[in-house]
């Protein structure tokens, strides 16, 4: 068991399913009050039920309040999950502004205004913890999916910064970036997820253990793939080559289809 999260009060969005639900059985596995949040309202009902959890549907980024009333008054973790994905073969998803949109509200904003609701009180008390669900994406980039990747690049940098301006007054983070997650999400992802992410795809339990491992740790990076971490050195060190790999694989994708 871990002790930093035994009796705390939880939040998971996006967790009637996948990565969320993975996490939410964890954390009550360990020993928290979790608060389970999906826009669908059934899904987060059965999961909730399984757990013994509290089922709070909605918009992610508005549940801070019923939550907060439902654990007792203190929201302890609060695990930003809830994400979209949009991508193409085709130069026009570039131009979607409902793509981008949605995007940019659930992947990067819904972060924010969470976490603005969060702050003042984690900041009083000296302590709070916000569990950021980025994806490889946010540190790489994905292939047909510029939405996507994008803003789990925006997702990434918030909770980045986050950390930094936070970490002495008591306030965890962890950015959670794996590549391929067997959940339906991965299977929306078409040939692009085929070529590039099913053949080291985990399961979402794997990923609930590799936070765990980072919490325990006291980690701000989780690599549930480890093998990100040379990705990230290469594209840091070796730009050039990095985008040129990856331009491999584009046209290895686009030769495909």
């Amino acid at each position: 068991m871990v002790e930093a999260v035994q009796g705390a009060g939880v939040v998971v969005t996006g967790a009637g399913g996948g990565i969320g639900a993975a996490l939410a059985r964890r954390f009550a596995a360990e020993g928290a009050r979790v608060v389970v949040n999906d826009l669908d309202a059934q899904r987060a009902e059965a999961v909730a039920g399984e757990i013994g959890g509290i089922a709070i549907p909605g918009d992610a980024s508005a549940i801070v309040g019923d939550a907060r009333e439902a654990l007792g008054g203190t929201v302890d973790v609060f695990c930003a999950n809830a994400g979209v994905a949009f991508g193409g073969p085709d130069p026009v998803e570039l131009a979607d502004p409902k793509a981008w949109e949605l995007s940019w509200d659930v992947n990067v904003m819904a972060h924010v205004r969470a976490a603005h609701e969060l702050l003042p009180g984690w900041l009083e008390r000296g302590s709070g913890r916000f569990v950021s669900t980025v994806s490889a994406a946010g540190l790489l980039t994905m292939i047909g999916a510029a939405p996507y990747s994008v803003t789990k690049h925006g997702a990434y940098a918030f909770a980045e910064w986050l950390s930094l301006t936070y970490r002495h007054r008591g306030v965890k983070v962890h950015a959670i970036c794996p590549q391929g997650v067997r959940t339906d999400m991965l299977a929306n992802t078409g040939s692009a997820g085929d070529l590039v992410l099913q053949p080291t795809a985990i399961e979402p339990d794997d990923v609930a253990e590799a936070l765990f491992k980072g919490i325990e740790e006291d980690r701000f990076l989780i690599l549930p793939h480890p093998e990100v971490a040379e990705y990230y050195r290469v594209r840091a060190a070796e730009p050039d080559r990095w985008l040129s790999n990856m331009n491999h694989i584009q046209q290895k994708w686009e030769a495909s289809r």
